[in-house]
This record gives structure tokens, sequence and C-alpha cells, in this order.
């Protein structure tokens, strides 16, 4: 079981460099907020189209198929188990469904086509609001998880940790210690995988001892995944205490007496086209169509 590899949660992928990795951290940041704000409020045809969006950007930018198969896969998966679940879920407890509307002329029913049960076989119904809330739970935890990792996978966390302090410069001016929230941050990023390495290893070790689940009962079991939980707090505060003894050796104890020299930002070609798109798609979002709506 290789969990960096499975799992590949919050790593960043180094080669090949693809047009997503060129864009500046900035940029990705405001469309990485994009995604996550459009949804609010949205129609389902809008949380449908943020999905298919983050898939075309992930296949124009040639992404390798290893890096976001499986993870998109299980996310598609997952999603489709939401809809199917919400989708079927009955709008209340033991209350038959009847139309909302009092009956009509005939002819007058003929012009509407309106039905609130959309699909109905024995005690399995589908009506409008069922549909509509399966919608937006399978998309939006699609959205939020997808394109977060996705901005995860293509921005290295220098990068991140830049583009945040040069857009919270100003709140210096409040005295708000921006390079060290920018310096926790990167630290933060780096020590996920850190994280799942030891995991890893801590399953592989338990693994390799083929202990009998059968023989130690429920109890022994919970006592067996007790002291793996122990020793992985002991091993990620160990981790803990290197990186911080590392720093403090090298002068990271305050950003006056050691400034950290973050990578230079500029804005390329490629953002003024990104923040281009950036601006059609939230006139698109606030300003829909009459078909969208």
């Amino acid at each position: 079981m290789d969990l960096l590899r499975n799992l590949p949660l919050g790593l960043y992928l180094e080669q090949p460099i693809t047009w997503l990795h060129k864009l500046d951290p900035r940029v990705k940041l405001f469309w990485l907020l994009s995604f996550l704000a459009a949804p609010i409020l949205a129609t389902a045809p809008w949380r449908i189209a943020l999905v298919v969006m983050l898939i075309a950007i992930t296949l124009t930018a040639k992404i390798p198929l290893r890096a976001w198969r499986q993870q998109m896969g299980f996310l598609l998966i997952l999603a489709g188990m939401v809809f199917l679940l919400g989708a079927f879920v009955p709008d209340s407890f033991n209350v038959k469904y009847q139309p909302r509307l009092p009956p009509v002329d005939q002819s007058i029913a003929k012009v509407s086509d309106y039905q609130y049960i959309l699909f109905q076989i024995e005690r399995f119904t589908i009506t409008r609001r069922s549909l509509d809330l399966a919608i937006r739970v399978s998309t939006l935890m699609f959205n939020v998880i997808y394109s977060s990792n996705l901005y995860l996978l293509t921005t290295a966390p220098e990068e991140i940790t830049a583009g945040i302090e040069s857009l919270m410069r100003p709140l210096r001016r409040f005295k708000i210690p921006v390079t060290e929230i920018a310096l926790t941050l990167t630290l933060s990023l780096r020590f996920i995988p850190l994280v799942l390495e030891e995991v890893q290893n801590l399953i592989r070790s338990v693994n390799t001892r083929a202990i009998n689940w059968q023989k130690l009962g429920v109890k022994g079991g919970i006592r067996v995944w007790m002291l793996v939980a122990e020793r992985l707090l002991e091993n990620l505060l160990l981790r803990a205490d290197q990186m911080a003894n590392a720093m403090t050796v090298r002068g990271f104890t305050s950003p006056n007496l050691h400034r950290v020299q973050w990578q230079q930002l500029k804005l390329k070609t490629i953002d003024g086209i990104a923040i281009a798109f950036l601006v059609i798609f939230w006139i698109a979002r606030l300003f829909p169509f009459p078909a969208m709506s």
C-alpha cells in the first residue's frame, strides 16, 4: 500500500511543467477561490458546468494520467454514490406525494409539461427537489476537493506562500505578522507528505507482522490500533521537533532577524489571459444568460 501514490493529497508535481505550472500563484489562487465561491446560490447547470470545467482544465493541461486518474476516479465514484443517494431520498417522511397545484383543465395541462415527480418505480421516487439536492451535494463535494488538489498539484508550496504573502502585504500596516503566517503555511504544506509517509510506514509494519485479528477480537484489535496511533503521534512530534531545531539553528527566530526570501512574482502574458477568462467567468456567473437562469 503506497499512500504517496494512491492518495496524492497536497503533493506537488514537479515534472512535466504544464501551462498550469507557469501561471502566477496569485492568479491560480483567485481561480481556486472562484471555484469554491461560484457554487453558492448557483443553479444545477452551473454546478455541473464547474465539474466539466475542472475536468477540461486537467485534460488540456496534459497532466500525467498517473497524477490524477485514481483521485478523480475515486471522487467521481463518490460523487455518483452521493448523487444516487440524494436523488432517491424522499422529501419528507410519512407523506404521500400529491400535486403541488390544484387540478386544472385538460387544455391548460397540455400546455404545461411541469411535473414534480420525475421518476417513480414502486418505493423509489425522484422528485425535482431531491434531484436538485443530489446535484448540489455531489457537485459541491467534487468541486471543493478536486479544485484544491489541482491547485496543490500544480503549485509549489513556496509559490503558494509567496503569493499569499504578496496579497497579505497591506496587512503589515496593522502589525500583522504576514511573514510568519506565510512561513507557517509553507511548513504545513511540507508536513503533509511526512504525515502520509509515517502512516504508510506504520501500516506496512502492521502488515508484515501477520497479526491474527480473529484471535485478538474487537478489544485486542482496538488496542493494537491505539498503539499504532500513539506511535504515529510520537513520530509526528519528533519530526516537528526536528524541523523546529533546524529552523532555530538557521536563524529563523523572527522575521526581523531573518528575512525569508520568497520567489519573485511577476505577471506574464499567460497570466493576463487567465485573468481575462476569470473576468468573463464571473460576468457569466453574476449575469447569466436566460438559458442558464
